[in-house]
């Protein structure tokens, strides 16, 4: 869940695992998989939803949807998630209600594809699948399995982020999940096809309020979802089916009078409890906020330059967390990066080093942006020269980039500082950039 993150309201925005802001490609388009009922068989999968109204499995007795329920939860975790659980496939109303109205309130703004017509389709399981009955909610711990501690000086890259690109690897995960499901003998007596589709947090399903209904965890003060056993280091997916099967109960927890998540956040973006600022989230400023991050903002991202799990770390929940088995996530190369080195590496160096990873999708531009304003935050007079010869035009760095850097100087200070300043002004034709420069000067 991110997990991207913005946590605006209690299951109504797109997956968040703390941390991180969902990173499909293609937001508008939403599905992840689809498996038409009445097809000829498991290996035809399409991207658009069978014209056919889908054929229902409908176990009669509650012994055969016990034993439906057994093998949903036994295929999935051979498959390789942590957590299942099932909810009914009625209307998410009140979520669509929250979502809706944080729209409303701004508190989206910046996620373009975070329309209100996608909350309407996100929230009513029927129109994604015709005939749905069932929502498998899936979970995948991702907790490294090692003490986060931080490096002096390195930027910070949120846990999840740490490892291969999850969307394909949770999508993998469900359509074999999909598959398994189709070919057991339970489903062939029944002479019939399963109808199914899975969505990850880059399709319009409200993520978190499908977990949260399903029991999969409760909802904290921070937005996310919080099981008793993995916290809220959760990926989180879903498989929507016409598979009558027997849902599990909400859980009965919260956090009580537990506050430490808010006034934790260092740039104030938990405004009330289960209430994020989407446009305060470090998460959203460093990923997918694409412009110049705003000056009251910069000092409080730290270190942070993909994503934010300070509200996840100061958590008690998460304390007792499970360490995730799995190689896909914990890449120690990963969690500290070198910010000098990702300021002035090349585009071609950027896809090279974290191709498969969920930081592509910052993309380069915006990770040298981030790098800027984290070398700044980190004060160390060595990065003067780098910096310098971001904020030149000669250096050939975008104007976003000669923005932030030259904020960056600005809060270094000292005399090299203050000259790379003067030179970049005298060449510098970009508004914006100019006008940063002379911020920095000003200080």
């Amino acid at each position: 869940m991110g997990r991207w993150l913005f946590r605006a309201f209690p299951g109504a925005f797109d997956g968040s695992p703390s941390g991180r802001v969902p990173a499909g490609t293609e937001r508008p388009s939403g599905a992840t998989g689809i498996f038409p009922a009445g097809g000829p068989g498991p290996r035809r999968l399409h991207g658009t939803l069978p014209e056919r109204e889908p054929v229902n499995v409908k176990p009669n007795d509650s012994v055969s949807r016990a034993a439906w329920r057994k093998l949903v939860d036994r295929l999935a975790r051979e498959v390789g998630f942590d957590l299942v659980a099932v909810t009914d496939a009625a209307e998410f109303v009140a979520d669509r209600a929250i979502a809706l109205r944080r729209i409303d309130e701004g508190m989206m703004d910046g996620l373009p594809w975070f329309t209100k017509s996608r909350v309407r389709r996100g929230t009513s399981p029927e129109e994604l699948l015709p005939g749905a009955r069932s929502i498998i909610c899936l979970g995948l711990n991702y907790y490294p399995d090692s003490e986060d501690s931080e490096t002096p000086g390195a930027g910070r890259v949120a846990r999840y982020a740490r490892g291969r690109d999850y969307h394909r690897l949770m999508k993998r995960r469900m359509r074999r999940l999909v598959i398994a499901l189709s070919e057991h003998p339970l489903l062939q007596d029944a002479d019939t096809n399963i109808g199914a589709r899975w969505f990850v947090d880059d399709g319009p399903m409200l993520d978190r309020a499908a977990a949260g209904r399903a029991g999969l965890g409760w909802f904290g003060k921070n937005g996310n979802v919080l099981n008793p056993s993995f916290g809220s280091w959760l990926l989180l997916g879903q498989i929507i089916t016409d598979l009558d099967l027997t849902p599990d109960a909400p859980l009965s927890k919260n956090c009580g009078q537990c506050t430490r998540c808010m006034p934790a956040c260092p740039t104030d973006a938990i405004v009330a409890p289960y209430v994020v600022d989407n446009r305060r989230c470090i998460s959203y400023l460093t990923i997918e906020h694409k412009g110049t991050i705003p000056r009251e903002l910069r000092e409080g991202m730290g270190n942070w330059v993909f994503g934010c799990d300070i509200c996840q770390e100061v958590c008690p929940v998460n304390r007792k967390a499970k360490a995730a088995d799995d190689s896909n996530f914990g890449r120690r190369d990963l969690s500290a990066l070198d910010l000098i080195e990702l300021l002035e590496m090349t585009e071609a160096d950027f896809r090279r080093r974290f191709a498969g990873t969920p930081i592509m999708r910052a993309k380069w531009t915006g990770m040298q942006r981030n790098a800027c304003v984290a070398l700044g935050n980190v004060g160390d007079t060595s990065a003067v020269p780098a910096l310098a010869r971001a904020v030149s035009v000669s250096g050939g760095l975008p104007p976003l980039v000669r923005q932030h850097a030259a904020w960056a100087l600005g809060r270094i200070g000292g005399p090299e500082a203050r000259a790379a300043l003067d030179s970049a002004r005298e060449t510098e034709q970009d508004e914006s950039a100019l006008c940063e420069i002379r911020q920095a000067l000003a200080r």
